[in-house]
């Protein structure tokens, strides 16, 4: 006859309240969980929506760069300041290059639920210009050069830079900042 180990036994009352205290340990651990998932969904579905409005801030600049750039390209004379959007020198700015410029009466351009307002400034140093070389930013086109023997060399044609700045109001207090420059001449 074979006889099995046996188990011991414990009285009933004993074993009675460890079963709820693990299932209350398991179900604490679970609604942790599910709180730290829905928090981590939360943030992700905040940081998506900040990328789009960003996004779409970037697209809105561009509508304000075209803009700017058609008025320089029809800007009659360079070395006057255009009302409140053209200064023909480089203006005072912050510690991030924004210029110290009063937005509020510069021309604005709405897109979608945005604001967008532009400035220009001529990449000169002092006006009237005298010698554009060193007194301005430019920009030379390469020219190619002559093969012939002895031939003098020319100068290079000179292109004016100007510095556009950009700024976009959207939904929720946002403000975006772009600067580009560009080329005229």
């Amino acid at each position: 006859m074979r006889t099995s180990p046996r188990r011991p036994t414990f009285p009933r009352g004993a074993t009675r309240g460890v079963t709820t205290l693990v299932v209350l340990v398991l179900m604490s651990v679970m609604v942790l969980g599910g709180l730290a998932l829905a928090r981590m969904t939360e943030t992700g579905t905040l940081a998506s929506g900040n990328n789009a409005s960003r996004e779409v801030s970037l697209q809105a600049s561009e509508v304000g760069i075209n803009t700017a750039f058609a008025a320089v390209r029809a800007l009659a004379g360079e070395e006057v300041n255009s009302g409140n959007w053209y200064w023909a020198t480089q203006q005072a700015g912050d510690a991030y290059g924004i210029p110290n410029v009063a937005w509020a009466s510069a021309p604005e351009v709405a897109v979608g639920s945005y604001s967008v307002r532009y400035v220009v400034e001529r990449m000169c140093n002092t006006a009237p210009v005298t010698d554009t070389l060193r007194q301005c930013l430019v920009r030379q086109v390469p020219q190619q050069e002559s093969s012939r023997v002895g031939a003098e060399a020319v100068d290079p044609p000179n292109a004016r830079q100007f510095r556009i700045t950009v700024r976009i109001l959207g939904p929720k207090d946002s403000e975006t900042w772009v600067q580009t420059l560009v080329t005229k001449g």
